[in-house]
Formats: C-alpha cells, structure tokens, sequence
C-alpha cells in the first residue's frame, strides 16, 4: 500500500476526465445504499444520558405545570377586596415558604407572607409585592391595591396535563431537559443511533501519541471520522486499525458487526497500487471501487461484509487514505444521511465572494480549504493537496469549485460548505 499521505493518488489507468464517474453519482449510489438506516427504532434512556438526543415522539407531560398555584414574588398573601381602599394596614398572621405542606386557609382582613413559589393559601386570591409594603409590629402596611389573580402562577398556566413538552424530532438541550424534569421525566424515548463502526488500514499507521518508526505516521483518520460520525448524530461502536493484512481487516469487520455496526467506514487501501488491502479483500466479494471526478477524495469503494447469521450484510463505505480526502468524503458522502436520520439540521451552505483568484482542475469538482472573512468574503487556506491536514484544522469551511469551472477571479461568488 502507498503511505497514508499519498492514498488519494487516483491510480487510474486512464486519468481523462470522462474516465471519471461523477460525484452525483456517487453520491446517489451511497444514499441509495444508506435507505435501509432511515427506519429507525426507539430507545429509551435516563433524563441524565438524553442531552442531544433527538425525540422519536411527541414528550407529554404527566402533570400539570405548575402543579399547583403559588406565588410569583415574594410579597404578601391577601384577599384583593382587603387592598382595595388601600393604603391600608393587615395583621400578618403567618409566613408561607417554598417548602412541601399546604398553608392554613387565609382569613379575611388579614395577610400572610410568602415567598416565590410558596403555595398560595385558599381564599387568598392576589399577591402584594415586598416593594409595595411596609412591615412592623405583626402588621404590614400596603400602599396599593391589586387584582385579583396578580402575580399568582395558576396550576397548568405553564402547560396542562396531556399537552406536549417537547415535539417529536427534537434534539435535547438542556432547556427540554429542565421542563422535561419540572414534569418529573425520569425516561425519555429517543431515535437510536446508527452503529458505526470506524477502521482506518495502513502498516505505516499508529496510534497517535506512540513513538514514531521510520516510515510510520499516527492515524489521523481514525480520530476524525469516529468524531465526525459521532457529531453526525451516530454512536461509534468500533474504532480500530489494521495492517495492510487481508484476514486482519477480515477480522476487524467481524468484529463490528458482531458489535451491532449497521455501517462500516474504512480509509486507506483503494488506489490502484499494491498492498491495497479494502481493495484485495472487498473487490472479489463484490465491491463497487471507483475514481470520482473530484479534488480531493477521487478514490471511493461501496461494499458489504456478510452480517450475522439471519441478519442483512452490513455496508461498507470506503474513502480514501489521505486525511482531508478521507474527511471531506465523510461530509460529501455520509454526513447529510446521517444528520438527516439522527434529525440534526443540515450543515451550512452558503455563498461567499473569493477574496483572490483561484484555478482548478478540468473536468473535477475541486474542495479547496478556506476561511471567512468579514463583508460576506472567503479567503483559500494552504493549497488543494490532499495531505495538508493542518491546513484543515485552519479552515472553517470548504470552497466548491464545479466541474466546468477552471479560473474564479477575486470578487466571484462561490459556494462554501461550514466545517
């Protein structure tokens, strides 16, 4: 296998432009082969563990909100005909907190403290706000009257028993999450998340931190396409490596789907060199390997791998081994599938003015790294090779050149995707 910096090679043989399948076309193949992840079951999971999660039905509220009337201010209980000629002064005969009890019933001519979200006495029918009193001696003084029903929370002014607290295909913030507990939710049911397993090939790759030998690089695309997948809505069950080894990436694929994995991402061994390893293994079995008229990302693979016994096999999307190729075939190919199934909004697309010009390739569809600039501008960060990972961490979106473009001068409009 070539190293892991120079997988997104196209390796064909006949590198023309019309030797190129398009990138709507694979784009629809893999969409096409994503369908059966669209249905999806529900899981129910604690309050504590939901935060992100999307609904998979309407949330309904057991109670009441609020469950009962209480007190709006800190002020005094009274009966609004007592306040109505004020000012006027009351005996206050007792002090209502915000604790569990129901306070005794409140006499006429006569007030009682409270405090916010205390309950309110029976017969008392306003609050009369802090700032407006005076208090001495088990007496209040009230310089003016109120209505009745002021600063007094009803039972279900909030919500009525029944009634939803959260819509379906939501996606849980902690805002749900506090009117979900104030209903007292314990349980909510979710969409389960698509299983992914994550696999990046390479004899030259390892795991990041450990200590570098000749020829050998850390594994970046593991990292990014288990965190992609994950930002995308999906649980990764799996996140592995291999060797350019065919029974050990063999092995690895049993072991995810073993694991539940409803879909497998490989990086690396689809070019058209040796030791190609997804290639030696996925081809025979029936594997679609392709070059993508596009920049970078140009070698794609759809497969399958046998599932367990009784069960569908499992699909396999494979991108290219280098690290921005093997991302931005994430995002093109498997991202909006997975947003739109995880009920996450799509990732932004807009369109920008080029800050300076830009060439592309013909006949490709060109993603080069850029960052936004102030007035609606972009600017290109580092150039269009595939292997310039830092360059991606330094961008904020990607620029779209079509196919049939191959000069954009400063000041054309273009369109970006937000990373």
């Amino acid at each position: 296998m070539a190293p892991h910096g120079s997988h997104g090679s196209s390796g064909s043989a006949d590198d023309s432009p019309s030797a190129r399948t398009s990138v709507d076309v694979h784009a629809a193949r893999v969409d096409a082969a994503l369908e059966p992840l669209r249905t999806r079951a529900l899981e129910s999971v604690e309050l504590a563990h939901a935060l992100g999660r999307v609904t998979f039905d309407d949330v309904r509220s057991p109670i009441d909100l609020p469950p009962f009337r209480n007190s709006q201010m800190d002020g005094y209980a009274v009966r609004a005909a007592d306040v109505a000629s004020a000012p006027v002064s009351l005996p206050v005969v007792a002090e209502v907190a915000a604790a569990a009890g129901a306070p005794a019933p409140l006499r006429p001519g006569t007030a009682v403290k409270i405090m916010t979200g205390a309950p309110v006495p029976e017969g008392a029918d306003t609050i009369v706000p802090v700032e407006d009193t005076l208090a001495a001696n088990d007496y209040v003084s009230i310089s003016r009257g109120r209505e009745a029903g002021e600063y007094i929370r009803e039972p279900g002014s909030d919500l009525r028993a029944g009634q939803a607290i959260v819509p379906w295909r939501t996606r849980l913030a902690s805002r749900h999450l506090a009117a979900l507990a104030a209903a007292g939710i314990t349980d909510v049911d979710v969409i389960d998340r698509v299983r992914i397993a994550v696999i990046s090939t390479g004899s030259e790759l390892v795991a990041p931190g450990e200590p570098l030998g000749p020829g050998q690089i850390p594994d970046s695309n593991g990292v990014a396409l288990a965190a992609a997948a994950e930002a995308a809505g999906a649980d990764v069950v799996l996140h592995a490596r291999t060797h350019d080894d065919p029974p050990q990436l063999a092995a690895l694929l049993d072991e995810a789907v073993a694991l539940g994995a409803e879909l497998i991402l490989t990086s690396g061994g689809i070019s058209m060199g040796d030791h190609e390893v997804v290639r030696e293994l996925l081809e025979p079995l029936g594997a679609v390997v392709d070059v993508l008229a596009m920049q970078p990302g140009g070698p794609q693979a759809l497969a399958s791998w046998p599932g367990l016994e009784g069960t569908a096999a499992v699909l396999v999307v494979c991108f290219p081994g280098n690290p921005v190729s093997s991302q931005l075939s994430f995002e093109l190919f498997v991202a909006p599938a997975l947003r739109e199934i995880a009920g996450l909004p799509e990732a932004g697309r807009e369109t920008r003015v080029l800050d300076s010009a830009v060439r592309s390739i013909t006949g490709r569809r060109q993603f080069l790294r850029g960052r936004r600039t102030d007035g609606g501008g972009v600017t290109t960060v580092a150039g269009p090779s595939s292997h310039l990972v830092a360059a991606l961490a330094a961008s904020d979106v990607l620029i779209v050149i079509p196919e049939d473009v191959t000069e954009l001068a400063a000041g054309d409009s273009v369109e970006t995707w937000e990373l």
